[in-house]
């Protein structure tokens, strides 16, 4: 599927941080909702919103100075439903070890003028 897939990186800086120094959860799906918009975008080259999320699964903390990177895939498409898993990969910078730290599905909808579903 032609652009249906999109990466974007991002450093944990101390305003991203919860109490816990931990990269805040609300931010985090923030910047998921953004990749799968991108890519739903790409996808279907009309305006899209999101219209439900689903199946978010928190793995590991991520602490301040990690690297993420944002990969958005589309997975599946039908009527007027784009629908765009999303991971967060978080990386140590000094080692390099990786692992998944966030997952979810994003379901995103193509709209007209008026902001209704239209097909894809």
């Amino acid at each position: 599927m032609e652009g249906s897939i999109v990466s974007q990186c991002r450093v944990i800086f101390p305003g991203s941080l919860n109490s816990h120094e931990t990269l805040f959860g609300g931010i985090a799906m923030q910047w998921m909702d953004e990749v799968a918009f991108i890519t739903a975008s790409r996808y279907a080259r009309k305006k899209v919103v999101t219209t439900k999320v689903d199946h978010v699964k928190f793995y590991a903390p991520i602490k301040e100075g990690t690297i993420v990177e944002l990969i958005g895939k589309v997975t599946k498409t039908s009527g007027v439903r784009i629908e765009v898993s999303v991971e967060m990969i978080s990386e140590e910078i000094l080692s390099g070890q990786k692992e998944k730290a966030i997952e979810a599905i994003f379901v995103l909808s193509p709209v007209n003028h008026l902001n209704k579903p239209i097909r894809i």
